[in-house]
This record gives structure tokens, sequence and C-alpha cells, in this order.
């Protein structure tokens, strides 16, 4: 059994609402999914102020599922992407917040003296509490920093390929680990990350035909169906599971004869006021989205055999 829940940018009373519905997880939040897959398709922070509690927990379940004979896929997202190049646009107030320590104000102090005075204004202004210690955290040595790092962008299922963004026609001829290898070299080491920073457009981790980025399997036109078959072909598939392009129905949809699967249904109100908390269960050859009050089988399909 394997079920993937997309994006959550903080949405962790949502999050974990899922997790109970799919049996994942028991009132006390210890994982009861025994031996399922769960992938969680990336963008955990920025857009919602609870990013760091649903970072705690999904590093708990990651942890307990593999001693139960699970496993918890935690792939990246774009979102945690721009945290490791510094691209905080998206952060919100209450993950600064929950990052303030009572040492903070003593540490951007410090930060503000290191800086020429006329900057102090300017500064103060572009430095809440809690931004330093975020950006430490999340540094090629910080405590998720080194964490996401080391996370997938692309993983395959029994046949069935996971990733945030989606898989390009350009991409899809590569292997997941050599997908995998190229992102996580573009942002492994701060030498890495600075040439990332200045060449977005240059690296997989940051270019919009990334795993991370590209759009086109929900956005392409139904005559894109030729090249969803050949990335499907190309990676030896039977189905494609893809995030990040927000559905505002609310609700899981299967795109190319059902062979693309959109799950990012908006899980941070606050972002996506239509949205609601999803998750794609696959058993064998049935695919189900379930939500919290309902739930609806979209394909039963035959595995492509030899």
């Amino acid at each position: 059994r394997v079920v993937a829940i997309g994006p959550l940018h903080g949405a962790y009373d949502r999050f974990v609402g899922i997790l109970k519905k799919t049996g994942l997880i028991d009132e006390k939040l210890k994982w009861s999914g025994g031996t399922t897959h769960l992938v969680q398709l990336g963008d955990v922070v920025d857009r919602g102020p609870d990013s760091r509690k649903t970072l705690v927990l999904l590093q708990k379940l990651i942890k307990d599922a593999k001693s139960a004979g699970g496993r918890v896929h935690a792939l990246m997202g774009n979102h945690e992407a721009m945290r490791l190049v510094v691209d905080f646009r998206y952060v919100t107030p209450g993950e600064y917040q929950a990052c303030v320590t009572r040492d903070s104000e003593a540490v951007r102090d410090r930060y503000l003296k290191s800086r020429p005075d006329t900057e102090h204004d300017d500064l103060l202004k572009r430095t809440p509490l809690g931004l330093l210690e975020l950006a430490a955290a999340f540094a090629p040595d910080g405590e998720y920093g080194q964490r996401i790092r080391e996370q997938m962008a692309v993983v395959r299922i029994n046949d069935v390929v996971f990733m945030h963004g989606g898989l390009s026609p350009a991409v899809a001829p590569q292997t997941c680990d050599a997908i995998n290898e190229t992102v996580r070299r573009a942002l492994a080491t701060s030498a890495n990350l600075e040439k990332t920073r200045n060449a977005p457009k240059d690296a997989l981790a940051t270019s919009a035909d990334g795993p991370l980025w590209y759009r086109g399997l929900a956005e392409e036109p139904d005559t894109f169906a030729p090249e969803v078959d050949k990335i499907i072909a190309a990676q030896k598939a039977r189905a494609i599971v893809v995030a990040h392009t927000v559905q505002t129905t609310g609700r899981i949809q299967a795109r190319f004869s059902d062979k693309v699967f959109l799950i990012d249904t908006g899980m941070q109100e606050a972002y996506v006021s239509t949205g609601r908390a999803s998750a794609l269960e696959i058993r064998g050859d049935v695919f189900t989205a379930i939500y919290e009050d309902s739930q609806q089988v979209l394909r039963k399909t035959p595995r492509n055999r030899p």
C-alpha cells in the first residue's frame, strides 16, 4: 500500500487529520500504518505558520515507519529548494516566530553591529526576530538544511513515479538516481548553492523544466498525451503522481487517460481558501482519492508487464 500526500505549507492540523483518515497515525500521533509507504511530495515549508511543527512530525514518522516495516519518503519541493538558496519571499511571520528564542534580540543586535551604521534602520525593518535562526537552520550545516539536502526529488515505487513538480520531456530519459544526484549536487555545498543562486535556469533543482518546478503535466492541453506516453515509457512506469500546481476544485485530478495524478489540493487554507486535505492511496491496481469526509476510486489500471 502506498499513500501520497501533497504540499503542506505548514498546514499541521490538516496534515494530522489526513494521516488519521488514512490510518497512518493514531490519536497519539504515533505511526499506525504498518508496512505502508507514505510519500510526501514536498513543500512542507512557506505560506503557513506551522511548518516547523510539521517538519518535526514528518521526521518522527520517518523513524517510526521504518521501525514498523513501512517507509516515509519525504521528497523535496520547490519551496524546500528556495529555502536552501536563501529565497525567503514566502516565509510567513509565524514561521519566523517559531524560531525565536530568549536570545533572539541579542543575536539580531550582534548582527546589526556587524554591519555599517548607515544600514541599521533598513536592516532592522528587514530582519524580524527569528529570521537569523531560521536562516541558520536551513544553512548547509543547519538542522533542516542538512536533512533536506539528503531528500530525493523523485522516487519510483511499484512502477509509479512520484515528484513535486513533474517530469518534462527533457528530463524524463534520466533515471531517478541520476535526477536525484543532479538535484542534490546543485544544493550540496556553499559553493554549489552560490552557483545555483546566480544561474537558476542552469540548475536542475531550480530550472523551469526540472522535477521541482515543471508544470507541463498539469497545464499542457490534452494534445500533449503522446509526450506523456513517451515520458512514462522512458521511466518504465505505469503512472506519475505530481503536486505543485494547485487544483482549485479541492479534488485530486487524473489526466491523460488516468496516467497522471495531480494531488495538490491546497492544504494550507491561508493560501488556498477552497483547499482541503487529501491523499492518493494506491493498492495494487486501484488508485483512490481520500479526503477527510469521503473517498473516490479514480482508476483501476493493469500494471505494465513485459
